[in-house]
């Protein structure tokens, strides 16, 4: 399901009651994407390289390396879509905490994404933001009052 954030790219909102901080374990990773070349393996090695250092990998089960990789597919796809239909990826930002791992595209695009309708697994193209809504908890925009573009997130679950 696609959802639009009352609050910026990066807050995740209030914890749920009971929740423990989070803020605690917190890591972020920045990128710059603006001019660059090459920017989808680029943004996929930035991942990878964040996720070795946060400890996901080398992953020590079947279920941690899915999650790995679903994280650089989803990464694969924001920044493919960004170049796509959106002038190209600005910036690709990492967060990471105890519960969840959020992937951060900012663009200067003015399109809304949307998983294409009815999904067709043998048509070729159009498949990446079904793929992210299928891979992840939840995934949204998030548009700064007064900028142009925007900042399409999703969230996955860190492995158990």
């Amino acid at each position: 399901m696609s959802t639009t954030r009352p609050y910026p790219p990066g807050d995740r909102g209030p914890e749920p009651s009971g929740a423990s901080g989070a803020s605690a374990g917190r890591q972020v990773r920045r990128l710059s994407l603006d001019g660059e070349s090459g920017v989808v393996p680029m943004a996929r090695d930035f991942a990878r390289q964040a996720l070795h250092a946060w400890g996901w990998l080398p992953a020590a089960s079947a279920d941690q390396r899915a999650v790995a990789e679903d994280v650089l597919l989803v990464v694969s796809e924001l920044v493919t879509n960004a170049c796509l239909h959106a002038e190209g990826p600005e910036g690709l930002q990492i967060t990471c905490d105890n519960k969840v791992i959020r992937v951060e595209v900012s663009d200067r695009g003015t399109g809304q994404p949307s998983p294409r309708t009815p999904h067709r697994a043998g048509r070729p193209g159009g498949h990446g933001m079904f793929i992210v809504q299928r891979l992840c908890l939840d995934w949204g925009v998030v548009r700064a009052p007064g900028v142009a573009g925007k900042t399409v997130w999703a969230e996955l679950a860190a492995p158990a």
